[in-house]
């Protein structure tokens, strides 16, 4: 737990004894033996990934780059940006032309509870569009939009500039931004993801990556701690 950056080790004694700490489900107790490779730890009814080993990586992803871990068309894939060891995958995805903030991880619990639907961890874009969005095409986009798998869930929309959309959902449908926008008849021209759950950073330039702090992996995993349903992963924007 103190490797995971929960604290001091006599802070994760102290949750350990104050009852905080769960492991498969059941109150830990000082001095029991876990394996981190296999046995859940929660703490405060958080996940906690505490395996060795495990990188966090936050990239700002260039428009052209496939969000893949490889291409049978030779294009450029998000994972020849990052260190090639440890080996990560993309935690979703964001289609060719889409620019902007993506994880890439070897952590599976983390990347199945921010890329299951069941959790709803917001994703914020920015969309240049065509035209000048009027309220009521906000007011559809707030609402939910028809699409041809269904009615979008409810979006946050604003208006940044005349042709400038800020847009936070929490599905993870096929293009979806995209689409939304070509429902409410303005398609985007440009799209940047801006923020994944608590994560944000306007310092990374496109191609620029960084590792996440533990900080900001506690961060990542409390906006994921929601009760898993079954569901479909996350498509791309």
């Amino acid at each position: 737990m103190a490797r995971a950056g929960l604290g001091s080790r006599r802070r994760c004694e102290e949750l350990i004894e104050d009852g905080l700490v769960l492991v498969n489900g059941e109150t830990a107790d000082l001095g029991r033996r876990v394996d981190p490779e296999v046995d859940r730890i929660e703490v405060d009814g958080v996940a906690v990934s505490v395996r060795s080993g495990l990188v966090h990586y936050l990239l700002n992803k260039p428009a052209g780059v496939i969000s893949t871990a490889a291409d049978t068309h030779g294009r450029p894939t998000v994972v020849e940006l990052v260190p090639a060891e440890p080996r990560v995958v993309p935690v979703g995805r964001l289609d060719a032309d889409t620019e902007g903030l993506l994880l890439l991880t070897n952590d599976g619990d983390l990347t199945h509870r921010l890329t299951h639907p069941s959790f709803g961890v917001e994703k914020e874009y920015l969309a240049e569009v065509e035209g000048h969005p009027s309220r009521g095409a906000l007011r559809r986009l707030r609402e939910g939009v028809e699409l041809d798998d269904g009615v979008t869930a409810p979006a946050q929309a604003s208006l940044l500039a005349p042709n400038l959309l800020r847009l936070v959902i929490h599905e993870g449908r096929n293009r979806q931004v995209r689409r939304m926008c070509d429902a409410v008849g303005h398609p985007v021209v440009r799209l940047v993801r801006s923020r994944i759950g608590p994560l944000t950073d306007r310092t990374l330039k496109p191609g620029e990556w960084r590792v996440l702090d533990q900080a900001e992996v506690r961060a990542l995993e409390r906006a994921a701690s929601a009760s898993s349903t079954d569901g479909r992963p996350e498509g791309r924007r």
